[in-house]
């Protein structure tokens, strides 16, 4: 989340239609959030009862029908058997009394099943399955002799059967039915997350890796996101057929996170490409680039990036900050400069103009460029990293490498959080010239 002063002015003065919308999306979580809980009105009255449970209910009522159900317990569960049966080797199953094959099948569902929950998790739902199972041996009550219809009217046979207290078979009903839901859910919620890994994996592979050397420059960079994928993004693109030898820099951060963001993260990387190709100059592409974001992202979102373009000969940086955390420039002497802001985030308006500014990187310079899920990461007391304690991890290890600075730094930022989760997307880029 961005919570820099330039974020709240952006917002207030952001399009009526764009406000009316925000007011309105609150205005119906608000109702909805009120009719789910029951909770007191703006009248200051308490909800009918009925209220909520018409809430509740009206789905139900208006969208299930019996092939909902009927799917539910064929297609549905056949294939949350499947996903957990992946390598299973039915075949060896042939020669097996039909009883024996399904207590196997049976066991291998169980075992993956709970093989895919965390350790925690795991020990919860089998502590959960354990108490069931003594509640309903609590319910047994011996054995007895029972009377069974056999065929004929007025002919009965005794069979001697174990006795158990009335409701036994509701509550068993209920707790294979229970178990149903979590193993449909599960399945779903797994294979969602190999959707999303197999997302994460083409997201970082659209970001560069490794060290980029320009001249006596080395530049390298890092990202982790705080989901399976973020919006977080940095780049690195040598100016093709540029006589300088250019090299663009840039820093983005996708409001919010997750998998929206990283949608709108691929956009962005896929407009700014092509425009780079354009050979624009870096006010105009950065225009042109909001553009595009104002025409084809929600107008709820909004994107803030720092575009620099780096002459390796010279050292020269000319630059657009467009809302991002101002990068630090540490000079070899220790001082510390910040490129702030030259125009507001891409997104908030169609017709926003940015500015271009100037700065070089000197020998023994060092460009830092960062998200605010850097300097924002709180501890358990509730205290954020900040720029300061950036700038005293630059200036105890400063003289590293970018390629090994820049996974120190996220390193440096758990250290302080004391967690290795975190509710914002981490990244760094680094510029260093030797």
């Amino acid at each position: 989340m961005h919570s820099r002063p330039w974020d709240a002015k952006s917002v207030s003065s952001k399009g009526s239609a764009t406000t009316e919308h925000t007011r309105t999306s609150h205005a119906n979580g608000t109702a909805a959030g009120a009719a789910a809980g029951g909770r007191v009105g703006g009248s200051g009255g308490a909800k009918p009862a009925g209220n909520w449970i018409d809430a509740w209910t009206r789905d139900i009522a208006r969208d299930l029908t019996a092939e909902d159900l009927q799917r539910l317990f064929t297609h549905d569960t056949r294939d949350a058997y499947r996903f957990f049966t992946r390598g299973f080797d039915e075949d060896r199953l042939a020669h097996e009394p039909w009883w024996r094959r399904q207590l196997l099948r049976v066991r291998q569902v169980f075992v993956a099943f709970t093989l895919k929950l965390s350790p925690a998790r795991r020990s919860l739902y089998l502590i959960s399955l354990v108490v069931a199972l003594i509640g309903v041996l609590k319910l047994y009550r011996g054995w007895a002799t029972v009377s069974v219809p056999f065929g004929t009217p007025f002919f009965n046979i005794a069979l001697f059967a174990p006795q158990w207290a009335d409701g036994t078979l509701a509550l068993l009903v209920s707790i294979i039915l229970v178990n149903l839901l979590v193993l449909l859910e599960v399945a779903d919620r797994l294979s969602l997350k190999g959707e999303l890994e197999i997302a994460r994996e083409i997201q970082l592979a659209m970001l560069p890796t490794g060290t980029y050397t320009a001249c006596d420059a080395e530049i390298a960079g890092i990202t982790r996101p705080a989901n399976t994928v973020g919006g977080d993004f940095y780049d690195v693109l040598p100016l093709i057929d540029d006589p300088e030898g250019r090299v663009i820099v840039t820093i983005g951060d996708v409001a919010g996170k997750g998998s929206p963001a990283a949608l709108l993260m691929a956009l962005l990387l896929a407009v700014l490409r092509t425009l780079v190709d354009e050979k624009l100059e870096s006010r105009a592409l950065v225009a042109r680039l909001n553009t595009q974001i104002c025409r084809h992202s929600p107008g709820s979102r909004f994107i803030t990036l720092f575009y620099g373009v780096y002459t390796p000969s010279s050292g020269a940086l000319e630059y657009v900050n467009a809302g991002q955390n101002p990068p630090l420039l540490r000079r070899m002497d220790g001082t510390i400069e910040r490129l702030g802001g030259t125009g507001i985030a891409l997104g908030m308006f169609e017709a926003s103009t940015y500015e271009a500014a100037m700065t070089s990187v000197n020998h023994g310079d060092m460009l830092v460029l960062y998200s605010d899920g850097i300097t924002e990461a709180e501890n358990p007391a509730g205290e954020p990293f900040e720029e300061s304690g950036l700038e005293r991890f630059l200036a105890a290890r400063g003289s590293e490498k970018p390629a090994v600075l820049a996974p120190a730094i996220l390193h440096a930022v758990e250290a302080h959080a004391r967690d290795s989760r975190f509710t914002d997307d981490l990244t760094v880029l680094i510029l260093k010239r030797t």
